[in-house]
């Protein structure tokens, strides 16, 4: 019962609400308040202040927290090994990608050599990839972000060039490569803040002094795609991650060698785990 209300507990305080917590326990919401309940009654502690529809932890739950972060990767580490077979005949891996786009020839190969073995991917952004990494809520993630964190294992699996995404019927499309100062009488298509495609447009535009006629934001790279499609704009984008399409064109910039990596990660003290390192051993490790 301890653990049970330790974890709700946790989970609260990283999600800052009951809703969220359970939906991530995956229990209901009064499974969550009542633990929360029991457990600062039985102990005569308060854990939270309630502030509205969100909770703010006390201070009694700030040094709790960092105890109950320890039992509860514990708990994950214990599952995980007893899960794990040497021969890999059974068991799982979680995967987290910012897109399909590196990581899917991985999962055919770890799918094809251990037929055995339960595969899913999460998709996210790198931000929640990562945070999930730290979690114990998926073994190994991808991401554009360069991480330099000693409890990180990293290797880069793709390096790919930023290239001028445009439809065929564009004035872009005419020639076979785009000069950025080009983009200065055109709508350039950006993904939302954070996204490292955006980082990097912006730093070549700011590099090379150019402004667009006009900015939209975009949520997606699949938005973007049918942006492009209904000619609403260009992008620039890596250019693994430009879709197959008939009406697309992918086109390099002329004198400009911009280009994005796409890295794995695995938590240093789980990359001896079988389930993982044989994941590792079978993606790319560019130099």
């Amino acid at each position: 019962m301890l653990v049970s209300e330790l974890k709700s507990f946790y989970a609260v305080a990283r999600c800052g609400t009951v809703t969220k917590a359970a939906e991530q326990l995956g229990v209901s919401q009064p499974t969550v308040t009542g633990q929360l309940r029991q457990l600062e009654a039985r102990y005569g502690i308060e854990l939270f202040h309630r502030q509205g529809r969100g909770l703010q932890l006390s201070a009694e739950g700030e040094r709790l927290l960092p105890l109950v972060e320890r039992l509860v990767q514990q708990e994950s580490e214990i599952e995980f090994r007893l899960r794990d077979a040497s021969d890999l005949r059974g068991g799982s891996l979680r995967v987290g990608a910012t897109g399909p786009f590196y990581i899917m020839q991985t999962l055919q190969r770890y799918h094809e050599r251990y037929p055995g073995v339960d595969v899913s991917l999460a998709i996210g952004n790198s931000q929640a990839m990562l945070a999930a990494l730290h979690d114990y809520r998926i073994e190994v993630a991808t991401s554009a972000y360069r991480v330099d964190d000693e409890r990180l294992h990293r290797q880069t699996i793709a390096v790919d060039p930023l290239h001028v995404v445009a439809h065929r019927d564009h004035p872009l499309a005419r020639g076979k490569l785009v000069a950025l100062t080009e983009l200065a009488r055109h709508t350039l298509l950006l993904r939302e803040p954070g996204s490292m495609t955006r980082q990097a447009s912006e730093a070549l535009l700011v590099e090379a002094q150019v402004q667009p006629r006009r900015v939209l934001e975009i949520g997606s790279r699949e938005a973007i795609r049918q942006a492009v499609l209904c000619g609403l704009g260009v992008s620039l984008m890596p250019v693994r991650e430009v879709a197959s399409h008939p009406d697309l064109l992918a086109l390099p910039l002329r004198g400009i060698q911009a280009q994005m990596c796409e890295y794995l990660y695995c938590l240093c003290e789980r990359r001896p785990v079988q389930a993982i390192a044989r994941f590792l051993a079978l993606a790319p490790a560019l130099a």
